[in-house]
């Protein structure tokens, strides 16, 4: 009873201790948000400068800057957000007023701190941030190809199958009226089948790059975390996203 007891209560201590570490981080950000906004920002990211590499491959230490700035990115958008949401609604409350202009002046500048909330966590993070725009671009080029071929391979799946169909009943049919029907409704889906067709990829480097990524995450990840800063519940994103994967890959088996 008393080992339980010690557990229990080093749990909560565990816990207590995170959520001030929590707080302490997002009064950190803050204080950090009121000191330099977002014009400074854009002054010292205007000193770096990067030149990508010709063939348009990304590193293995360039991927990690990327997810090593996206979890500073997410605290930092998380504090903007909040920051915002207030001073909007403070405006609200003193309407026709000054203290309402300035607070909607406030809410402006926040919500351009959480737009630039990459940028901030990659000069945070002591990175050149225009190698991080560079390589962020790359890695959200992957991720629409990618989910683009998974929609596109599930498409091809429903009309193969809904030709399979109509071919059958072609064959079946016992009358020349009818088989020109299924005759003219197959000519359709032939028409479908090359419009959704999905080309391979002759973008060696997309292909390289999204090989090196798959070594850290799915494909689709970084586009789910671009949504995920809007998102009110933490994960909601992330989770519809592997919801919409699983249900493109289950419709690929049908």
């Amino acid at each position: 009873m008393r080992r339980s007891l010690s557990l229990v209560v080093c749990l909560v201590l565990a816990l207590a201790g995170c959520k001030v570490k929590e707080l302490a981080d997002k009064a950190s950000i803050s204080k950090d948000l009121a000191k330099s906004g977002t014009t400074d920002l854009m002054k010292q990211v205007a000193n770096d400068s990067y030149t990508p590499p010709a063939d348009g491959r990304l590193k293995d230490s360039q991927v990690q800057m990327y997810l090593k700035v996206r979890d500073r990115e997410k605290a930092i958008a998380q504090v903007a957000k909040e920051e915002m949401k207030q001073h909007t609604a403070d405006a609200d409350k003193s309407k026709n007023s000054l203290a309402g202009m300035l607070q909607g002046m406030k809410a402006i500048g926040s919500a351009a701190d959480f737009m630039t909330a990459d940028i901030r966590a990659a000069k945070d993070l002591g990175y050149n941030t225009q190698e991080y725009l560079w390589v962020k671009t790359q890695i959200l080029a992957v991720s629409t190809s990618a989910m683009a071929q998974k929609f596109s391979e599930a498409m091809k799946t429903n009309v193969d199958k809904a030709y399979g169909d109509a071919k059958k009943a072609y064959d079946e049919a016992k009358d020349e009226q009818t088989k020109k029907m299924y005759g003219e409704i197959l000519a359709g889906y032939d028409k479908s089948r090359q419009e959704i067709q999905a080309p391979a990829s002759t973008d060696p480097a997309l292909d390289y790059n999204r090989q090196l990524l798959s070594k850290y995450e799915s494909a689709m990840s970084a586009y789910a975390h671009e949504l995920s800063k809007y998102e009110d519940k933490p994960g909601e994103a992330q989770k519809s996203m592997q919801e919409l994967e699983k249900k493109l890959d289950e419709a690929k088996k049908q």
